[in-house]
């Protein structure tokens, strides 16, 4: 139950410093979730986005992230 505890107070601190990152970019001027790829329709009575651009980004940037801890934790 102990490394259960451990494993979530990391995925917290984590979570901290993601969105403590993504705060810290998005003042200095960073345009994530308005990157080229971003889909964007607005219409007469409506207005879809998609960030899709935005998504493969991060997804790209949390795998590196996770296996280098992955990496990290095994020896």
């Amino acid at each position: 139950m102990e490394t259960f505890g451990r494993l979530l107070m990391l995925l917290g601190l984590l979570l901290l410093v993601l969105g403590g990152g993504i705060v810290l970019l998005a003042r200095l001027g960073w345009p994530f979730g308005r990157l080229p790829g971003d889909i964007h329709v607005e219409g007469k009575n409506f207005s879809f986005y998609f960030p899709l651009a935005s998504s493969l980004l991060l997804s790209l940037l949390l795998t590196a992230l996770l296996n280098l801890i992955a990496r990290l934790w095994k020896k």
